[in-house]
């Protein structure tokens, strides 16, 4: 029989965790459009658990044009009604609203720094940071980094992105390697 994978514990046993967890979490990721992806839906999921995103992450991509901020961004008012009658999605008015703003200024963030990749990396120097985590409890939900990257997204107009939210951005980008010293995917990522 073979051994089972260790994993960090956060992601149980539920396929779809799991699957997240071994394929996606905490790998660098430098795609504008799926980093768009990961703001919204980390906005989206403040004070809610990940795994009810997760679930709903299909339904997303469709609600939101596949994540491409353009289109998001012409979201007109009638889209934003039809939003709120989307039960495949988180429907808090404050959140939605917050989606369809970031998008305009994502793309601004494209327009000033080439790529909201360059934007997002550089508040790690362009390098992941490799943290060497041994229990769940010595993982932070915000950091000095989240703080100031939180602060700037609000100085550019985001909204719905607190440290904490920017923290599990950068997380879920790869910005931080918070997998477990003895998962294993830490050396993977």
């Amino acid at each position: 029989m073979a051994a089972e994978l260790q994993r960090c514990a956060w992601c149980g046993t539920d396929p779809l965790y799991v699957s997240y967890h071994d394929q996606e979490w905490g790998v660098p990721l430098h795609d504008d459009q799926r980093l768009f992806e990961f703001l919204t839906l980390e906005s989206a999921q403040a004070g809610l658990s990940w795994i009810t995103i997760l679930r709903k992450r299909e339904n997303y991509r469709k609600a939101f044009a596949n994540f491409d901020p353009v289109k998001v961004a012409r979201f007109s008012e009638k889209k934003f009604e039809k939003l709120m009658q989307d039960s495949g999605i988180i429907r808090n008015t404050a959140k939605v609203r917050a989606a369809i703003h970031n998008a305009g200024r994502f793309l601004d963030v494209q327009a000033e720094f080439g790529s909201f990749d360059a934007y997002n990396w550089q508040f790690v120097d362009g390098r992941a940071i490799q943290n060497k985590w041994k229990t769940l409890k010595q993982i932070p939900a915000v950091s000095s980094i989240s703080e100031k990257f939180s602060k700037d997204l609000k100085q550019r107009g985001f909204k719905f992105l607190g440290p904490t939210t920017v923290y599990a951005h950068m997380q879920a980008t790869g910005m931080v390697n918070d997998h477990l010293a003895c998962c294993f995917r830490y050396h993977e990522v």
